[in-house]
């Protein structure tokens, strides 16, 4: 396996050919270099790290030209679809696809293999669906699902999976993978705060009366309120305004 640092001329040609959406000269970098598509991009600095040519055409903030078809050049001269960056974590470039809402990307990768249930998420460790959701990528999360994503109960409530949230918590799903726990009060918790994140304001409802904590503070501080009035989802303001309506409370005023 070949590394290339960041500024070798290789790398800085095939970075510039993915970003671009230059299929051409893609294929001809890569007729010209055997074992390039399989070769790796160290960088140092910021964003430091080990990254597969697939990482660099899934990067931020991805939906770059001719993605599908880069992507799809680079698995068939030997890219690894499911290559995990060498760093701070260990995502996959579906991860990434996910994290930036890429639902073309999303599909490429899934149709050359990728796996769709790769631990190693910014989001906990978890899958690409964990990162979608908790990026608020909505798009990329749905797809995800429409795919085959397993899901969790913080999962269902963020996306508004109302039906499935309810089989969890009635235990009518306990045959389901990842269903047959009955759900303790972390998991209310979470899923309610997702919910509000999500802008779902009939499974904030169901949560809150399962005995979800209105005022549980989960990511960087914020209390449901707090992330349902900074989300830009559909719903959201309807769901701060009941949320208000229920006597909640921002963080800064707990």
């Amino acid at each position: 396996m070949a590394v290339l640092d960041a500024d070798d001329p290789r790398a800085v040609a095939v970075t510039a050919a993915i970003r671009s959406g230059d299929v051409s000269a893609l294929q001809e970098l890569l007729g010209a270099r055997p074992g390039l598509a399989a070769s790796w991009i160290r960088q140092e600095g910021e964003a430091a790290g080990t990254r597969s040519l697939l990482h660099i055409a899934t990067d931020w903030p991805g939906h770059f030209p001719a993605g599908p078809e880069v992507i799809g050049v680079l698995v068939a001269a030997g890219a690894d679809p499911d290559a995990r960056f060498v760093g701070a974590h260990r995502e996959t470039p579906l991860h990434w696809a996910a994290s930036n809402d890429d639902v073309a990307a999303i599909d490429a990768l899934l149709a050359a293999g990728a796996d769709i249930e790769a631990d190693g998420g910014v989001i906990g460790g978890g899958t690409p669906l964990a990162d979608a959701r908790g990026f608020g990528q909505w798009r990329a999360a749905r797809r995800l699902v429409e795919h085959g994503a397993r899901t969790t109960l913080r999962d269902e409530a963020t996306l508004g999976l109302l039906d499935r949230v309810r089989a969890r918590l009635t235990g009518a799903a306990a045959d389901t993978p990842d269903m047959s726990r009955t759900p303790g009060a972390d998991d209310l918790d979470g899923a309610f705060w997702g919910a509000c994140h999500g802008g779902h304001l009939a499974t904030a409802r169901l949560l809150l009366e399962r005995g979800a904590a209105l005022d549980r503070v989960g990511y960087d501080g914020m209390t449901p309120l707090d992330i349902a009035v900074a989300t830009d989802a559909d719903g959201a303001d309807d769901v701060a305004v009941w949320l208000r309506e229920q006597g909640a409370r921002t963080g800064a005023e707990l």
